[in-house]
Order: C-alpha cells, then structure tokens, then sequence
C-alpha cells in the first residue's frame, strides 16, 4: 500500500540545480547518483592492472592491506579484551574477599550497574550521529574495569603503607593516597587505555566527540569495578555510600578523563599525524588537577550534599555545555562534507538537512517505517553509512586520508545508492 511521503522525503527522478552532475542515463546508473558515480566506478580498483574482460579478477578478493589490518585490529580487540576481563574478575574477586557472605557481592554488583548505566545511556546519546565500533567500546570498558583498575589498586595501595610508614599516621597516608597518587596513576592508566585505542583504531578516530567517547567508557568501567569494591568495603554504611557515589557523583570519572579523550581527539583532526604527541600530555594533566582538587575537596569537607552543590553539579553544568558543543560542531561538519557530496549530485539538499539534523532522522525513519520493514532497514543504513561516509571525507580534508580511501568511498557510496533505490522503491 502506497503512502504519502514526508516532504524531505527522496522520490524518484528528483530535479537538481543546473550546477550538479545531471544523473546518467546508462542502464546501469542507480537512484539519485550523477555522472560522478560512473567516473568513479570506472576508475576504482575493481580489477588488477593489465586484465580486462570477463575473466578479470575483482580486487577485493585479493588479499590485501585492507584484510590484513582488518586482522590485526581483529586480534589486538581479542589480546586487549581478554587481559582487560582477565584483570576485571581478579579485582572483583579481591574486593570480594572482604565480603560477609556472596549475597553482599552480588548486591555490590547491582548497585554498581545503576550508576554505569547512567553514564552509558549518556554516553550513547552523545555518540548516536556516528556511533563508535561496539567491539572497540566492549575493549574500552574492560581496560576500565580491569587493566587500569588493577594497576591503580595495586600502585595506590603501595603508596599508601609507603606513606603511612613514612609519616606514622594512617589519616595522612590516605590523604597522600587520595589527593597525590589517586589522580596521577588512575588518570595515566585510563589515559592511557584511550591512547592505546587512538593508535590501533586511528581510522575510528574522528574528532573531540570521540574522544570523549572512548575516554567516558573507559572512565565508566574504572568506576563500575571501583563502586563495587567500596560497597562491599562500606557496607555497614552502604546507603550513604551507594547515594555519594552512586547518585551523587556518577560522572566524576568521565569528568576527569574527558579531559585527556577530548585532548586526543582533538589531535585527530590535526594535520600533524604526530599532535597527539604533545596534546596528550596537556589533557592529562587537566584531568590529574581535575581528579586532585576533587578528592581535595572530599577530603577536606566531609560534606557529601555540599560536595554535590560546590563541586559536582557546577562540573557537570560546565561539560553538558561543552558536549552540546561539540556535538554542534560535529553535526555541521557532516552536514559540510555531505554538502560537497550534495553538489557533485549524490544527495538532494533535502536529504542533507535530513541527515544532518535530529527531527530530520527521526522523520526519516517514521517514513521509511509506513514503507515496511525492509524499507525501514534500508533507511538505517542509509543515515549510517552517510555518516560514516562523512567523517571519510572529513579525515581527507584533515590530511588524514588513508591508502584505501578510495576503496572505502566507493564501498560506502554504494551501500547508500543501494539503500536510497530500496526505500525509494518499496511499497
């Protein structure tokens, strides 16, 4: 059953400006695409040098940099997601020797997952224009919670009896702990989980935007594993406890290592494939003096609700303006890279708009939806795709462009044209 399209909605035959390739009228040509789509097919790879005719060998069956580097990003995620759950079940099952019976650990666990899954859905909602790798951000959150949990608990736990030796007195000691070693091993091990990713994935690597992303899991599965053990650690006060961390201060982490995921990502979009050289270091001591003055202010106060007032709540202000910022930038650099697409005629500007904006998205799936499910796929992949296909061209403009951009453009232009000529065409 036909129904009426939205108005931004594609339709068949559509009409450009006389400025944009008009579409070819080869039998071949698909929905929505100008002469530039034939120039282009005609002059990628798609058979080796020297070979043409129906025996011709299509590229991508070869063996090649593409395959190998999609294997070697393949077992780095493996190697790099099992040393981080490896770690994560050690901490937990430290922290769970201190524990009365198991239902306190598994308690622990739950009230754990309330705050992460606050930070997540945020997180998520940030990151949903073009979302991360799901198996990237899967590595993200078990160094979190495993490596650069570890490697904190057992370094802080050195310096505090290092320090409690020193100064004869436990108080002072923890204080040390809290306001010196705390913020400079646990924000250098989250820093670097996200430097770690920046440099195997680089390719996923976009802007400030996904810095904060990767910097925020990691961040988000440092304070799981850490909630876990200071509510078995605390449970006679667990309540407290659980409304302090738990609900008061649930972003604390993400705060402080969004300081060195946005220096990163920022380096991303530098000329300089070699920026995040001397950026990294400036967003980590953001991050070390963020973490500092924070457990400062705990330890001198012993106030929760004035903490949450004085400390937390004007922080968490401060970065919801950035986020939305910098998603703002985000939005108008796709719809910017779409537009040099939109003029060489592989867009309408309607699609663009739709693209590049919340309602447009939105409207757009409820079309393709009355269209079937098919058609609903196929608009999914759409948005998708266009947004990946952005962010390609936004890293070539960079100077960043990779060696197989132009097999990679060709791939995602396809799997749009493809996508437009489904919902255009179902009924």
């Amino acid at each position: 059953m036909s129904t009426t399209p939205s108005p931004w909605a594609p339709r068949p035959g559509y009409h450009r400006s006389n400025g944009l390739p008009q579409p070819s009228t080869a039998p071949s040509a698909l929905p929505g695409t100008g002469q530039r789509y034939q120039v282009h097919r005609e002059s990628a790879p798609f058979a080796p040098e020297g070979q043409a005719g129906p025996q011709a060998v299509p590229a991508w069956t070869r063996p090649g940099p593409h395959s190998a580097r999609r294997t070697g990003e393949f077992i780095a995620r493996l190697v790099l997601a099992l040393f981080g759950a490896v770690l994560m079940i050690g901490v937990i099952w430290i922290a769970s020797q201190s524990a009365s019976d198991s239902s306190v650990l598994s308690t622990a666990i739950l009230l754990a997952l309330v705050p992460l899954g606050l930070v997540l859905v945020v997180v998520f909602w940030i990151d949903r224009w073009e979302p991360e790798p799901l198996p990237t951000l899967i590595v993200a959150f078990l160094w979190g919670a495993g490596v650069a949990t570890a490697i904190s608990m057992l370094v802080n736990t050195t310096v505090l009896y290092a320090a409690a030796e020193s100064t004869l007195s436990l108080e002072g000691a923890f204080q040390i702990s809290a306001v010196v070693s705390a913020p400079l091993i646990e924000e250098t091990t989250k820093g670097l989980g996200v430097l770690i990713i920046f440099l195997i994935w680089r390719r996923t690597f976009n802007g400030a935007v996904d810095g904060l992303v990767y910097a925020s899991v990691i961040a988000a599965g440092f304070a799981f594993a850490e909630n876990i053990g200071y509510f078995i650690r605390f449970w006679d006060s667990i309540t407290s406890i659980f409304i302090v961390r738990g609900l008061f201060s649930p972003f604390a982490h993400v705060t402080f290592t969004a300081c060195t995921g946005l220096a990163i990502g920022m380096s991303a979009r530098r000329r300089s494939p070699a920026a995040w050289v001397w950026m990294t270091p400036i967003g980590l001591v953001c991050a070390i003096t963020l973490h500092a003055i924070w457990n400062g202010v705990i330890a001198a106060s012993g106030n929760p609700f004035a903490m949450f007032i004085l400390v937390s709540l004007p922080i968490f202000i401060v970065c919801m303006g950035i986020v939305a910022w910098l998603r703002w930038a985000e939005r108008m650099t796709m719809r910017n890279r779409l537009d040099d697409y939109a003029r060489a005629g592989w867009f309408a500007p309607a699609e663009v708009q739709m693209l590049t904006t919340g309602g447009g998205r939105k409207a757009g799936k409820r079309w393709a939806t009355t269209r079937g499910p098919q058609a609903a796929y196929a608009m999914r992949v759409f948005q998708k795709s266009s947004a990946e296909l952005a962010q390609l061209r936004q890293q070539a403009v960079d100077g960043h462009a990779q060696g197989d951009f132009s097999i990679r453009e060709t791939e995602l232009l396809d799997r749009i044209t493809s996508a437009r000529r489904t919902f255009i065409g179902a009924e």
